[in-house]
């Protein structure tokens, strides 16, 4: 079976010598939760429908995250040993433990550098329908954003303290490496305008490198990419771009060793996205890399972007919002979504979460399920192991950049046709989808003002009240956490108006459910 298998996988198990998801996963999150609650962790190992059920689970780690402020440090470490315990990497038909990685035979990386051809000076803007926004029609948006609940406070503090900085956007100092350069949703084409020293690591593929290289050429950024022999100075890119990349999933080792070579701080971006079971074996690569380097080059930074559909520990404001807009909801509301709820043996349109948890540092949390169940307990995993990640990472002294990104209407989500539509009919709950270009705007400034402003959470001598406070701080949810309803019971009907404002006239009629 090994000599079939190469770089990171999921464990083999040993009673049917193939490897389950199911198997892992239920595992990972036992552990996490064995040390703060024993019960639930023997629950989750003998649960039976977990692809159905696993969102009470990862609800768990969120509530029991909640009542102690070092329940998050320990739920962290010991999802994560877990994780490096578990996951197996292939080299040569030989198995490792992951944990072990850099054990193997290594082969060597070599570097390509590329500089960009303009001149321009840095600057940021907002991309938004179809306008770029700068300056008094940035914060008016924000402004708006704000108001309507579809970012919080802190992010719009951010995006304002960004807007009053342009200084900040002169990145000739840093070094920013980015895990899955090519990725929609990621920063490359604003670190390109802003003289980074940008090291792409992405997979060798002539079409994702042609992109990447006309990025850097059209911008004033310079590029460290990495190849698998060595190129002469004077490569024409025409040629560089079948010749560059290293593979997450089996250079898994040969990366970190790359990138332990540079003598520059290093600001690591974990935002690579594959589909599937892929997802989790990529986040766990990157960790990987993350840790070792880290382990190395202590003044390592961390960046990552949660997704709205997920399930957090929010500010009891959040909550109250949450509630009044249930309460205060329109008659014809009211009576459709109960219409609806009853037709649907109350698997619709259910209540969103208002209950409150204390927590021992005297203050009391909420929790915003957005969970979604059918992007599935794969993805769950490894968006939560990102998580554990940058909470033990910030716990230890490290800066750690993480903030959640609103749902962007990328090819990978979109190609999905029920969530696709959903988010075509997501602001009937207001809540806002966001396109490519506008999300990565503003998470691009989001990861720079946490960089540059010594005040932010990212700053490991910033205080918090609570390690969970750094997910709930700087969040662009869309909306979501806000919402009346439990989002995924709202999520079948949002995805009805969606495919009814595309194919029927009933958008204004629908939409009068809103008044």
């Amino acid at each position: 079976m090994s000599s079939t298998l190469e770089g990171l996988q999921f464990p083999v198990q040993p009673d049917t010598q193939k490897p389950s998801t199911t198997r892992t996963g239920k595992e990972i999150i036992a552990e996490a939760l064995s040390i703060v609650d024993n019960q639930s962790a023997q629950q989750v190992l003998k649960e039976k429908k977990w692809r159905k059920n696993y969102p009470k689970y990862f609800k768990a780690l969120v509530e029991h995250g909640i009542r102690n402020c070092s329940n998050p440090i320990t739920i962290a470490k010991q999802g994560l040993h877990k994780a490096e315990h578990s996951f197996e990497f292939y080299r040569n038909g030989q198995r490792y433990l992951l944990k072990d990685m850099m054990d193997v035979p290594l082969a060597q990386l070599h570097t390509v550098q590329l500089k960009g051809e303009s001149l321009a000076e840095p600057e940021w803007y907002i991309p938004y329908h179809g306008q770029n926004l700068k300056g008094e029609a940035l914060l008016a948006q924000v402004q708006k954003w704000e108001d309507d609940g579809i970012i919080e406070p802190s992010h719009a503090d951010a995006l304002r303290l960004a807007n009053a900085h342009p200084e900040w956007f002169d990145l000739s100092d840093r070094t920013m490496v980015l895990f899955g350069a090519g990725s929609e949703a990621g920063p490359l084409t604003w670190l390109s305008k802003w003289k980074a020293n940008i090291v792409a690591v992405d997979l060798p593929n002539t079409k994702v490198w042609q992109k990447i290289l006309n990025t850097i050429q059209n911008g004033n950024a310079t590029l460290y990419a990495p190849s698998q022999t060595s190129l002469p100075d004077q490569t024409p890119t025409r040629e560089l771009s079948a010749k560059l990349g290293a593979n997450l999933l089996t250079q898994t080792p040969e990366i970190a060793q790359w990138l332990l070579q540079s003598q520059h701080q290093l600001d690591l971006a974990a935002i690579a996205y594959l589909d599937g079971e892929k997802h989790v074996r990529v986040a766990m690569a990157m960790d990987s890399i993350m840790k070792v380097v880290s382990e190395q080059k202590a003044d390592t930074s961390l960046m990552f972007m949660c997704t709205p559909t997920d399930v957090y520990a929010v500010p009891k404001e959040v909550v109250e919002s949450s509630a009044n807009k249930f309460r205060y909801r329109s008659q014809m509301q009211k009576l459709l979504t109960k219409g609806v709820a009853t037709a649907s043996l109350k698997h619709f349109f259910q209540k969103n979460l208002h209950d409150l948890i204390k927590s021992d540092n005297g203050q009391a949390y909420g929790i915003a399920d957005c969970l979604v169940i059918e992007q599935g307990p794969n993805y769950a995993l490894a968006k939560r192991i990102q998580q554990w990640r940058a909470t033990l990472a910030r716990h230890e002294g490290q800066r750690v950049s993480i903030n959640i990104a609103p749902s962007t209407t990328t090819h990978s989500v979109t190609k999905n046709p029920l969530l696709k539509a959903a988010f075509n009919g997501a602001s009937l709950f207001d809540v806002e989808a966001f396109k490519p270009e506008t999300t990565n705007a503003i998470m691009a400034a989001l990861w720079i003002h946490d960089l540059r402003n010594p005040e932010s959470v990212a700053n490991p001598e910033t205080v918090m009240d609570h390690p969970l406070e750094l997910m709930m701080q700087g969040a662009n949810h869309g909306g979501l956490w806000r919402v009346a309803y439990l989002a995924r019971t709202a999520l079948p009907f949002a995805a009805i108006y969606g495919f009814a404002t595309d194919k029927l006239p009933l958008k204004k009629a629908l939409a009068k459910l809103k008044s």
